[in-house]
């Protein structure tokens, strides 16, 4: 007996298979939904968590968040995962502007935003930078472990300039 969903109950199928760890079945009925309803922006968000965590395929990952992106530019699940991909991808330019687009929408985890604009500006090494959006991101933290991970990054920010600055020395009489 076959059984027939609408394109939401295969969508909602398809988020609790991801759930229970069948990943296969999910990344089955999510494609399924983006080849009847390419609109569908929630399943690219669904794919594209699937490409980038599940599979380690970032070009399709980047593709599918970007879609959602496009399609449903309100939808706030998908700026952090996104914005971790780019910086991941060292996309810095896309990288700054879907954070502009991100700090825009109600509902994004800007604790999280700011953390990665956080990495991002210290994996190029502009530590003041690096040290304002922690700074930020610490305002923003709205729990523990998050907030444990911001002070990290604060000390090991500041320890990589101490490191970095150059040692003077004093002649004593």
């Amino acid at each position: 007996m076959d059984t027939y969903y609408t394109l939401e109950e295969k969508y909602l199928l398809a988020v609790d298979e991801l759930k229970y760890g069948d990943t296969p079945k999910s990344l089955q009925l999510l494609t399924e939904i983006v080849n009847n309803e390419p609109m569908h922006a929630r399943a690219h968000f669904q794919l594209g968590r699937i490409y980038y965590y599940d599979l380690n395929d970032y070009n399709t990952a980047g593709f599918h968040f970007k879609t959602c992106n496009e399609l449903e530019p309100n939808f706030p699940d998908v700026y952090v995962h996104y914005l971790n991909l780019l910086n991941f991808l060292h996309m810095d330019k896309q990288f700054e502007t879907v954070k502009t687009k991100a700090m825009a929408v109600p509902g994004v985890d800007l604790a999280a935003v700011y953390a990665l604009a956080g990495l991002a500006a210290e994996r190029q090494k502009q530590w003041t930078k690096a040290t304002d959006n922690y700074r930020k991101a610490f305002l923003e933290v709205t729990n523990k472990s998050q907030k444990e991970e911001i002070e990290e990054h604060l000390i090991r920010v500041t320890e990589k300039v101490n490191m970095s600055k150059g040692f003077s020395y004093t002649i004593a009489e």
